[in-house]
């Protein structure tokens, strides 16, 4: 079985996939569980090269189901069909279409051929996959903008989940000053049995990830590639000492992906989405840890910013971030005042909203507090039905009653809509086995 279920451990391999027959997969409505079949055609779609998130969203838009776009891929003439196909983002106050073009229309016919070769270097690599529409996705990072559809990652898919859990970031040029503080703060997040995350990288990220597994904890490392290109040999032993003490290695690239100068700022999203709080320590004026802090401060998650003196060059970046954001970005004035400031004194809740879900009282009371057409199209997403055709579907309500109902619970913060899909959110996201309604 590729990835992951709904239980049970991650490392289990993968069926083979024989030859490809996408054809045969006849069309399904989406559920909160993930076939296998429906999953390895997921992998296939993320390992081609130019399907971003708004192109993979707008294709499962319009035809349902990953199993139906390769079906359709395999076809006579599929490139025609697939050009034009449009996702739909908001760019500041306008909406923007992004169609796709002939030439990405092409490379998703010639990556649905490819798709046996990359099922089986999932199989060799030991690489499983996590799915946007599975529950084993965590839930902090499917609340960003641009959540990667599909995880490809090696060790333990739970600790992603954890309750605590914060980025540590920095300069690959390091000072030993720099090195220092960044083990210091790793130790002390362990101590707060936070979950440390980070790049593997040289200088400050391979310093966190080194401290935090000397102090027993758990660390969690998103590369900038595929799995078969961790880098030297040390990012290597490193990574294998990370699963290890059953932490994970994360990317959104498929096994194969060589890192390029591009892939590292997408990567960044992915450090600051799984993680409540970004530190930055040691940050030249053009690093790629600043990055990571600005995405932190568009997501919504903390930022922290170690202080340096004025004239050193790796405290340019972390400086000019305090001077620009100076309410939204905090200093660390000392390791106990970061651990007070992260909320993580005498207080078991984490600090990022969305990062733990509501009790299944407090959602369901927000069911009983909805009106009939509120509380029918709210129990269908429940159930797993995740665009507008399947809800109508199953209510027999006219679209413009379901389409008018979805903007409701969104404006009341209990529906999260994105790409044409939409899903529990806010307290909802604690209603875990609410029936189907008839």
């Amino acid at each position: 079985m590729l990835g992951v279920g709904t239980s049970g451990p991650l490392a289990e391999g993968i069926v083979d996939p024989g030859p490809p027959a996408w054809g045969a997969h006849a069309a399904s409505p989406v559920t909160s569980i993930v076939t296998t079949a429906e999953r390895d055609a997921w992998a296939v779609l993320a390992a081609i090269d130019g399907l971003g998130p708004v192109g993979f969203a707008a294709l499962l838009a319009r035809y349902g189901s990953a199993l139906t776009i390769l079906a359709e891929a395999a076809r006579p003439g599929a490139e025609v069909r697939l050009a034009g196909t449009e996702g739909i983002e908001r760019d500041d106050r306008r909406w923007v279409r992004f169609p796709i073009d002939q030439e990405l229309a092409l490379a998703i016919v010639e990556g649905v051929q490819r798709g046996p070769t990359v099922l089986g270097r999932l199989r060799e690599t030991g690489v499983a996959v996590v799915t946007l529409e599975e529950p084993t996705y965590p839930a902090c990072l499917a609340h960003i903008s641009f959540p990667p559809h599909v995880l490809f990652l090696t060790g333990a898919v739970e600790a992603l989940s954890r309750p605590r859990a914060v980025a540590v970031v920095g300069t690959r040029r390091a000072t030993m000053s720099g090195r220092t503080t960044a083990a210091r703060i790793a130790r002390a997040l362990v101590t707060a049995d936070a979950t440390v995350i980070s790049g593997l990288a040289y200088g400050i990220d391979g310093a966190a990830h080194e401290a935090t597994l000397r102090a027993g904890g758990h660390t969690v490392a998103v590369i900038g590639g595929g799995h078969a290109w961790l880098g030297p040999r040390p990012h290597t032993r490193l990574a294998d000492a990370i699963l290890g003490a059953g932490g994970a290695v994360v990317s959104e690239y498929a096994p194969d992906v060589h890192p390029t100068q591009g892939t590292f700022p997408r990567r960044n999203r992915i450090i600051s989405g799984l993680s409540s709080a970004t530190v930055i320590v040691e940050a030249p004026a053009r690093s790629g840890a600043l990055i990571t802090g600005s995405w932190a401060l568009e997501q919504g998650r903390g930022c922290f910013v170690v202080p340096g003196p004025m004239d050193a060059p790796g405290s340019e970046g972390g400086l000019a971030l305090l001077r620009e954001f100076p309410n939204e970005v905090r200093v660390v004035a000392g390791i106990p005042q970061l651990i007070a400031d992260l909320g993580f004194v005498g207080s078991a809740a984490p600090l990022a909203s969305g990062a733990r879900a509501p009790s299944e009282v407090v959602a369901r009371a927000a069911l009983d507090d909805l009106g009939a057409t509120e509380r029918s199209v709210a129990t269908q997403l429940l159930a797993g039905y995740r665009t507008v055709d399947e809800v109508v579907a199953m209510t027999d309500l006219t679209v413009a009653t379901v389409l008018a109902t979805l903007a409701l619970l969104e404006r009341r913060g209990l529906v999260a809509g994105r790409h044409g899909r939409y899903r529990p959110d806010g307290d909802l996201l604690g209603a875990i086995s609410v029936p189907k309604a008839r």
